[in-house]
């Protein structure tokens, strides 16, 4: 075989035939330090071979570079990784080879193919947040995390090129005044303090690998790597174009100071309940040279969200931002949204409505906007839009009042806690209560947290630390603070007519769950147990506790679990197939799962058994909600579907409601609220209605 030759710019010559005994057959690309070959060994298994640079082989700085990448490498282990095979660091041309990865790097995908699906997005986020963990749970800071750096294989993504990157034992240190990273996806501290460079830098560069994924282009940009330094410590970032449900944490691992970014457990613990919000298709990239070629599928087409570059008053999101907190409402209301830790329903619907109620549909924002996110509490809808909350009239839609709020990312339903209404916005670290009746604040507090979440007539506040606070939601005065034992960053869940918040954390292998339930009045905990699997709660019903059993890489659902803690004992149903993208919701002892892509179940939790299922072909839908015998739900283009809840029989829909914004893609679809045997739904086009939810085939 004759040396192989490379033409390409900056290339050497000739390029050596083996690399110990690896036998090299074509090059898959060049980088600073080296030439990366596709090769085979002696069994014929394909590997990945990076040679250093000839040049580079006589710098004694660059071969330590190199045996440290090599060190670093073989540290990490893990499914997001590529493995090390072998390695040679003292040959007259150093070189090491890892397990062949197919697949194209994430910055040809994007080149190739425009910007990801925003279930491509959610997926490639869980798989280098995986990834940064393994490679940070050894001691190692990658410093280079960057698109061409991220191979997307079939099983997911795959973090390469240990070229910088540090384990914290390492005597080797950056030279003073030399950076050496990628200026658009390094963290503010590898200009300002190179050699105090941690894991948080490695968050830092996942949220703008994120944004490049979601866009095509980083979120600091210019022609000139200085002008983007000085983006990178002094501006705020343009996340114009990432969806909206991911924004708010690729904006926290953005932060400017590294102690303000999350770390990779708590973006794989978030990420798990933005998994409900898109349907999580599978990318399946061109295969590598070598390789058997494969079709790509094509992308689903990008969301696209308006708006200019943000500035200096984009407000940072917390924990919470990953949470809807709907809470307890009204005791007998079903406002159900399990998937992101809301209500679910607890038997019969309170009398609101007249005997003269009729059906109406109000536009309180008289420009499209966001879809209203409402809830129900002091004989009204509570309502919220990005910048504003408002009440309604149930009986008509009137507007009762309007409130003025920091216009964040995405809103959340307001709730009635305390007798007064809680905005439970975005803007971390400020809390406000209003009066019911007229909208005036009543109390407002400032408290910076991670987390927040109602429950009864308390919030729960997670802060920074860990510790939790709970606030009287009346006066906005402290109750009690404390840590909870066990959960080291505790966000909470609860459910309508349940008096506890639950809390729960995964092992780092996924392999179990710890679940503690909480007085919200007093902080005190009631039970806890360790569960197997990585559970998701998403509704209580007759003393137990109901999860989905999620699949740790991707987040499909796998089974129901129903946890009875007066026994400590456990019941699992598993799905048919995995479900993507699944959200359900507890009757009596029936489970109703509504999947991404359409898929409507029915589980029997007593018989271990399926009753029903229906395809609906809606590609993302809302939690479902049931009464009167009949399972209701709301799709993204704002249709209200209602189904038989014995047969799973379609009954009756209403008609789409997307209004001159059919282009965007909802970051949270509001789950129907149910009163008085009407229905009340929110819709992408900015309109609230409500229709006779007893007899759906008059819609």
């Amino acid at each position: 075989m004759a040396p192989q030759r490379n033409t390409g710019a900056g290339a050497e010559a000739e390029l050596p035939e083996y690399a110990g005994h690896y036998r090299l057959e074509s090059c898959l690309g060049s980088g600073g330090m080296g030439v990366v070959h596709l090769a085979r060994s002696t069994s014929g298994l394909k590997l990945a071979v990076k040679v250093v640079h000839a040049a580079f082989a006589k710098d004694p700085e660059f071969r330590g570079r190199f045996r440290q990448e090599v060190a670093a490498a073989r540290r990490v282990s893990g499914a997001f990784t590529a493995p090390v095979v072998d390695a040679d660091p003292e040959a007259e041309r150093p070189w090491m080879a890892t397990l062949f990865i197919p697949g194209p790097t994430l910055s040809e995908h994007v080149k190739r193919n425009g910007p990801m699906s925003p279930g491509q997005l959610r997926r490639l986020m869980a798989g280098l947040a995986e990834a940064l963990r393994d490679i940070h749970r050894v001691g190692v800071v990658h410093r280079d995390l960057k698109p061409s750096n991220v191979l997307l294989a079939e099983d997911g993504p795959k973090v390469i090129d240990f070229g910088i990157s540090r384990p914290k034992d390492s005597e080797l240190r950056t030279e003073t005044g030399k950076l050496i990273g990628t200026p658009p996806f390094m963290a503010p501290e590898q200009f300002r303090r190179p050699r105090e460079v941690g894991p948080a830098a490695d968050i830092f560069a996942l949220g703008s690998v994120m944004v490049h994924a979601a866009t095509g282009r980083g979120p600091f940009d210019s022609d000139s790597p200085y002008i983007v330094a000085y983006q990178v410590v002094h501006d705020e970032p343009d996340l114009t174009g990432v969806p909206e449900n991911l924004a708010p944490l690729v904006l926290r691992c953005l932060a400017k100071e590294p102690e303000d970014r999350p770390t990779p457990d708590e973006l794989m613990r978030e990420l798990r309940s933005v998994a409900a919000s898109y349907d999580t298709q599978a990318f399946i990239p061109a295969q590598r040279p070598g390789d058997t070629p494969a079709p790509e599928p094509r992308a689903e087409e990008p969301e696209r969200r308006p708006g200019s570059r943000r500035r200096r008053n984009l407000l940072l999101g917390g924990g919470a931002l990953l949470l809807v907190v709907g809470g307890a409402l009204v005791p007998a209301l079903s406002l159900l949204s399990p998937a992101e830790g809301t209500a679910t329903p607890r038997g019969a619907t309170p009398r609101t409505a007249s005997a003269g109620f009729r059906a109406w549909q109000a536009k309180p924002v008289s420009e499209d906007g966001d879809t209203p996110q409402c809830s129900y509490g002091a004989g009204k809808l509570m309502c919220a839009q990005p910048g504003l909350v408002f009440a309604l009239d149930p009986s008509d839609g009137t507007t009762l009042w309007r409130h003025a709020v920091a216009r964040t990312s995405r809103s959340r339903p307001p709730v009635v806690s305390g007798g007064l209404v809680q905005p439970l916005t975005e803007q971390r670290g400020h809390l406000e209560a209003l009066d019911p009746a007229s909208g005036r604040t009543r109390w407002q507090r400032s408290m910076p947290y991670n987390g927040l979440r109602q429950a009864g007539d308390m919030l729960l506040i997670t802060g920074a630390d860990g510790t939790v606070t709970g606030v009287h939601s009346a006066s906005g005065a402290t109750g009690w603070s404390r840590r909870i034992p066990g959960q080291s960053m505790p966000y909470f869940t609860s459910f309508t007519g349940d008096p506890l918040a639950y809390a729960t954390s995964t092992s780092a292998d996924g392999s179990s769950t710890h679940v503690t339930a909480v007085d919200p009045n007093t902080g005190d905990v009631r039970w806890d147990a360790r569960l197997r699997g990585t559970l998701e709660p998403f509704g209580t019903s007759g003393g137990s506790v109901f999860f989905l059993s999620l699949d740790q890489v991707f987040g499909e659902a796998k089974a129901v679990i129903r946890y009875t803690p007066a026994s400590r004992s456990t019941r699992g149903v598993a799905l048919p197939v995995p479900r993507a993208g699944a959200r359900a919701t507890v009757h009596g002892d029936v489970v109703y799962l509504l999947a991404a892509g359409g898929a409507l179940e029915a589980l029997d939790m007593d018989a271990r058994k399926q009753l029903w299922h229906v395809e609906t072909s809606v590609s993302r839908g809302s939690a479902p909600a049931v009464a009167d015998g009949h399972v209701y739900f709301i799709a993204a283009d704002g249709r209200l579907l209602a189904f038989d809840a014995t047969r799973g029989r379609l009954i009756g829909q209403t008609s789409p409601r997307l209004g001159t914004s059919a282009d965007r893609v909802a970051a949270a679809l509001p789950d129907p609220l149910l009163a008085d045997g009407h229905v009340y739904a929110g819709a992408p086009d900015g309109t609230v209605f409500t229709v006779d939810g007893r007899d759906p085939s008059r819609w």
